[in-house]
């Protein structure tokens, strides 16, 4: 299949006429795969000659967890997208249980598009609300990455202090919560504030890598973060086996907190890009 022709023809008419209703649109090019609600957006995208690499920064910066929680058992991830984290967090982290869950069925159907694994014991997508799966059953996730956003943006039920507080009694004594915002959206410091009734002074929200995003960190456990040396030897250890720039992460993710301060006290975080 000629996939230029093809990608170029499906990109017209998207532009032409994008879909009114939210529905998940798919463009392909020769050499890769992005998923979109709107013009406006690319939701995800993924390489043809390597499905599970994470091309987008946000998902790198997000995958920072590691940085805290090297070995996860178990990861729950709200929004599935394209799979990104989910592919490489299948592949990277072979101990680890992972549960996505998806609100939009549109989205699942396109998964083996997206060369999602199929469900086995390690993996399993569900079609749910993220806000009330946190709030039901009784597994205690280490890591609960949020990465949920519907045409019109992220949804109101990912960002209050709610769904915060679910999350908070949903992880382990341990356990860390990471979320996607966007850089334009004005209510981030509202998800801030409602962040933080949960979570107290554990907070951290930087620049992600390479893009337009912000990504909150946000832990149970010890209030403080390790030191920047320890945070950057962490790193380094996990950069043998993980293909990341997380000296990077290490380095804003320890700045973040005081931007994080910062920004409660109404002062907008400058970027912190290196």
């Amino acid at each position: 299949m000629d996939h230029t022709h093809t990608s170029f023809n499906a990109y017209m008419e998207f532009l032409a006429a994008p879909p009114a209703d939210g529905t998940p649109v798919v463009l392909e090019t020769a050499n890769a795969l992005s998923l979109h609600f709107d013009l406006l957006a690319t939701q995800s995208f993924m390489s043809r000659r390597d499905p599970d690499k994470l091309m987008l920064g946000y998902t790198r910066t997000m995958m920072g967890f590691l940085l805290l929680q090297p070995t996860p058992g178990r990861i729950s991830m709200i929004g599935l997208g394209g799979g990104s984290l989910l592919k490489f967090c299948y592949r990277h982290l072979p101990d680890t249980r992972i549960v996505a869950i998806e609100i939009d069925p549109g989205v699942i159907a396109l998964r083996d598009t997206f060369h999602i694994p199929p469900d086995d014991e390690r993996l399993e997508v569900i079609c749910a609300d993220g806000a009330e799966y946190v709030k039901s059953g009784d597994a205690r996730p280490d890591v609960i990455l949020v990465d949920g956003f519907l045409a019109h943006g992220m949804p109101a039920q990912l960002g209050n202090a709610a769904f915060y507080s679910a999350c908070h009694a949903r992880l382990a004594d341990d356990g860390i919560l990471v979320a996607n915002f966007v850089e334009d959206d004005p209510l981030i410091p509202y998800y801030l504030e409602e962040a933080r009734a949960a979570f107290g002074e554990s907070l951290s929200i930087f620049m992600a890598e390479d893009s337009c995003n912000y990504t909150l960190f946000a832990w149970k456990g010890a209030p403080r973060l390790p030191s920047r040396d320890v945070l950057l030897a962490h790193a380094d250890a996990l950069a043998t086996i993980h293909p990341l720039n997380l000296r990077g992460t290490a380095r804003r993710l320890k700045q973040g907190t005081r931007l994080a301060l910062d920004w409660a006290s109404g002062q907008k975080p400058e970027s912190n890009r290196r």
